[in-house]
């Protein structure tokens, strides 16, 4: 399993903007990968520490994550309300249903900018699900996720080369690997959860 995500890791890293565009629709939308696209913002522009690639990382980054959500938006709000129950935890629900209902344009920004483990998908579950608009979601999340990969690339501007020789420790490396781990677990419960809530809800419920 090690070796399996350390080659996943070295794969993912050469595939450039490409995979940060995939990775950013995945975890915005049904899998699970906490840091994920913030840690390969990091680790893509310390290997080429220019402001061209800082800049191209932090929009494929953001353009990723933008159409996650939207995938979420599109799958979640023709449910409404009922989206709410069967997605989101009965500890979790009142929370972020009360966040959305009085402030949704802040709620979603800071959920944008909040690093996990803030349930970033939760608070865009809720809005679709509430029905806030399509569009002004969309432009909170892009501005609001475009800042955060953007400073997050140019930290890596400034601090490459440190960032580099920690990224040859073995016991980052080990985290690292830890955490692909981690997150293909985690996608699995994830889709597994998604596909058995879509299949309640398709079954008609008896009188």
């Amino acid at each position: 399993m090690r070796t399996t995500a350390a080659g996943l890791l070295a794969f993912v890293l050469k595939s450039g903007g490409v995979g940060l565009l995939v990775l950013g629709i995945l975890d915005s939308s049904f899998l699970f990968a906490p840091w994920g696209n913030d840690l390969l913002v990091v680790a893509m522009t310390a290997r080429h520490p220019s402001i061209v690639y800082a800049l191209y990382y932090s929009v494929m980054s953001t353009v990723g994550s933008v159409l996650g959500c939207l995938l979420l938006d599109v799958a979640i709000r023709p449910l409404g309300s009922k989206a709410l129950e069967k997605h989101l935890s009965k500890r979790r629900l009142a929370r972020v249903q009360d966040k959305i209902q009085n402030n949704a344009a802040k709620a979603l920004a800071v959920a944008s900018l909040a690093p996990p483990p803030f349930p970033f998908t939760a608070f865009v579950i809720a809005a679709a699900a509430l029905q806030y608009s399509r569009k002004r979601m969309m432009a909170i999340i892009g501005a609001t996720r475009l800042t955060r990969f953007t400073v997050l690339a140019l930290l890596a501007l400034r601090f490459g080369k440190r960032i580099l020789h920690w990224a040859d420790n073995s016991i980052v490396q080990g985290f690292l690997v830890g955490l692909i781990v981690l997150c293909t677990v985690g996608s699995i419960v994830s889709v597994y959860g998604w596909i058995k809530r879509s299949r309640s809800s398709a079954v008609p419920q008896r009188p």
